[in-house]
């Protein structure tokens, strides 16, 4: 009769740790989801920030001295993170920029009539008005140049300030989020460790020691959250490379390297949430006297 009450017991605990364990890393694995997805909008909203890309247009069969004196002068302005050279040739050949006429190109006769020109990337610092106006005012005067083509500089500015607050937005609710998940996380443990309060009480009565007690419950609660934190990185690995595999445009937004940091970080976190919030409600049940127990 002791033993089926033994097995139904045992039974019962690794139906409760198995199931502890899966809701941790569910919660791991959406906290990985969320961090992924939040990242990733983060970094589409840092590359569309970059700034105003203007054209600066120059003179046929210039030398190569002149090109660089032209490239110095931009960069001299201290306005610009990336100054591109772009032949005629392959903006003939570039669709997108052949759209931006609505003549086709093809059908012109004679040469070319398109220019060289140096694609530069404003910084985000100045894409504004005021301070776009004062770079062409600056590069115009500089031999060689023959016409400077700039984007509305006023929608990039709108466009800024919606993905300033779509970001902190974001990060809001990551951190919203974040919260809810250490709230989970926590009650999901201290109910774990709630079924095993008998068992600490019953070490107490014959003498055990604090660490005696709680050394092995932390050491399953640490092969709990290496199990539950390999599981739940497992997902959002797969959550990853589907993304990779469905809709490859995605994964540009974040590299295998930053993914890889939130699948480490997930299974770092589990191992340390579980084993933390183990300690501390088994530390409370050690502190608490034994005619309460039951009333816990």
């Amino acid at each position: 009769m002791s033993g089926g009450k033994d097995k139904r017991l045992s039974r019962k605990v690794r139906r409760s740790y198995v199931i502890s364990t899966v809701s941790i890393a569910l919660v791991l694995f959406m906290l990985g989801v969320v961090s992924y997805v939040t990242l990733s909008a983060l970094s589409a909203a840092r590359d569309l920030q970059t700034g105003v890309v203007v054209s600066v247009e120059i003179t046929d069969e210039l030398s190569p001295e002149a090109e660089a004196h032209i490239v110095e002068a931009i960069e001299a302005t201290g306005m610009s993170t990336e100054v591109a050279f772009m032949s005629k040739d392959e903006k003939f050949e570039d669709e997108s920029f052949r759209e931006q006429f609505e003549v086709d190109l093809d059908l012109l006769l004679g040469e070319n009539p398109l220019r060289n020109s140096y694609e530069v990337t404003i910084s985000e610092r100045y894409a504004d008005r005021a301070s776009v106006d004062k770079f062409c005012a600056e590069i115009e005067a500089v031999e060689g140049v023959e016409y400077i083509s700039v984007p509305p500089v006023e929608v990039v500015e709108n466009m800024h300030e919606t993905i300033s607050n779509v970001s902190i937005g974001l990060l809001l609710f990551f951190a919203v989020l974040l919260v809810i998940s250490i709230l989970l996380l926590n009650n999901t443990i201290r109910l774990a460790i709630y079924s095993k309060r008998y068992l600490i009480n019953t070490m107490k009565l014959v003498g055990a020691t604090k660490w005696y007690i709680m050394r092995p419950l932390l050491a399953s609660a640490l092969k709990q959250g290496i199990v539950a934190g390999i599981i739940a990185a497992a997902l959002v690995v797969g959550v990853v490379y589907g993304v990779d595999s469905y809709t490859p445009e995605g994964l540009a937004l974040l590299d295998y390297r930053e993914a890889g940091i939130i699948v480490g970080a997930v299974l770092i976190v589990g191992i340390i949430i579980t084993v933390s919030f183990s300690a501390i409600a088994v530390n409370k049940f050690v502190n608490m006297k034994s005619n309460k127990i039951h009333l816990y």
